[in-house]
C-alpha cells in the first residue's frame, strides 16, 4: 500500500493538532476529511464566530471540514462514513463514541501528549511539569472503550528542563507528536494495517504510582504557599503562560484583589516571616513559603497588563504589609 493510498480522517481542534495535519499534507499522504469543533463565539456579545485553527488551515488547503455538536449526531456519522477512511488519527480532540473509533478498517488512534500509562486526561502537558516531572513524551496508541487506556503503538520521550513552562514543552510535544504521527502511519501502511501495540497494563512496573491528568479549572489554578519554593516555583511554570497560576493580594485593610503569577525564581533564601508575607529586597519581589523565599518575576494584577516584577513594585508603596493568601 502506498501512502497516496491509505484514506486518513483527521481530528482535532488545536494549534497543538495543526502540527501533526500539516507534516500528513506536506508528506503526501491523503487526508480526505478533518473533524473539528464547532466555531467557537467569541466577542464581548459572543456575536463573532472564531473557526478553529484545525479548521483554518484544512480550509487553506481545501480538505472538507466536519463540525459535529454531537458526535453520535446520525448525519454526522453517516456523513463519516461516506469518506470511507481506513485510519482515523486523533489529535488534542474530545472523547470519541464507539460507532466513530470503531469505523475505519484499520482503526482510530490518538496522539497523547504524555508517556502514557502515566497522565491520562485532558492536560497532560501541564500536570506533567506541575509535578516536576524531568521527562514526558508522545504516545500513539488505539481507541477502545476508555479514555486514554488503549494498546500503545510508538512512544517518545522528551526532556523538561528546569526552566521550561508550559509552553516550552507544549512547543516541542508538538513537534514531537508530528513525528509520532507519521511513523505510526508508516507502521501501519507497511503492515497493510496490522501494527504491533502492547496493553498498557504490561507497561506498569509493579507497584507504580499512575500520575493523572484531570482538566484543569480556575480553581485548579489557586497557588497554594504552604509549600516548599520547589513545589510552588514547579506549580507556576506548570501554568504558564495559560490558564495562569494565581493568587489573593491582600492589603493593609483587607482589600482583596486578584494577583497572576507568570514567571518565579527558586532561592536557597531563608526567612522568619509568615507563609505568604511579601518581602522586598533591592527591588526585587519575593515571598515567603514553607520553606525559602521565592522570587516572584513576571505578575499581572487583574485589569492590569503581565509585567516584570520590578516594574509593578514602582507602583506601590509599603508593599511588606501587603499579604498573599
Amino acid at each position: 500500500m502506498k501512502k497516496e493510498d491509505l484514506r486518513i480522517v483527521f481530528m482535532g481542534t488545536p494549534e497543538f493538532a495543526v502540527g501533526t495535519l500539516q507534516r500528513l499534507v506536506e508528506g503526501g499522504y491523503h487526508v480526505v476529511a478533518v473533524v473539528t469543533q464547532p466555531d467557537k463565539p467569541v466577542g464581548r456579545h459572543q456575536e463573532t464566530l472564531q473557526p478553529s485553527q484545525v479548521k483554518q488551515y484544512a480550509l487553506s488547503k481545501g480538505i472538507p471540514v466536519l463540525q459535529p455538536v454531537k458526535m453520535k449526531d446520525p448525519e454526522f456519522v453517516e456523513e463519516l462514513r461516506s469518506y470511507k477512511a481506513d485510519i482515523q488519527v486523533v489529535v488534542a480532540f474530545r472523547m470519541l463514541p464507539e460507532v466513530v473509533w470503531a469505523m475505519p478498517r484499520f482503526g482510530t488512534f490518538n496522539v497523547h501528549a504524555a508517556l502514557l500509562p502515566q497522565y491520562r486526561g485532558a492536560a497532560p502537558i501541564n500536570w506533567a511539569v506541575i509535578n516536576g516531572e524531568t521527562q514526558t513524551g508522545v504516545t500513539t496508541f488505539f481507541l477502545d472503550q476508555d479514555i486514554d487506556t488503549g494498546r500503545i503503538i510508538i512512544q517518545k520521550p522528551f526532556a523538561i528542563k528546569d526552566d521550561y513552562n508550559v509552553e516550552d514543552v507544549y512547543d516541542g510535544l508538538m513537534n514531537l507528536g508530528a513525528e509520532i504521527a507519521i511513523e505510526t502511519i508508516d507502521k501501519i501502511i507497511e503492515g497493510e494495517g496490522s501494527v504491533e501495540s502492547l496493553p498498557q497494563a504490561d507497561m506498569i512496573p509493579v507497584g507504580a504510582e499512575l500520575h493523572a491528568a484531570p482538566k484543569i479549572f480556575k480553581e485548579t489554578c489557586e497557588i497554594n504557599w504552604n509549600q516548599s519554593v520547589k513545589k510552588v516555583y514547579d506549580f507556576v511554570r506548570g501554568l504558564s503562560p495559560y490558564p495562569g497560576a494565581w493568587t489573593t493580594l491582600v492589603d493593609p485593610n483587607g482589600k482583596t484583589i486578584v494577583l497572576k503569577v507568570y514567571a518565579t525564581a527558586k532561592t536557597g533564601k531563608t526567612t522568619s516571616e509568615p507563609i505568604g508575607t511579601l518581602v522586598v529586597e533591592k527591588n526585587k519581589l519575593f515571598v515567603a513559603t514553607a520553606d525559602n523565599l521565592l522570587e516572584l518575576k513576571e505578575i499581572q494584577l487583574a485589569g492590569k497588563k503581565r509585567m516584570e516584577a520590578s516594574v509593578f513594585l514602582n507602583g506601590f508603596r509599603d508593599l511588606d504589609k501587603y499579604q498573599l493568601k
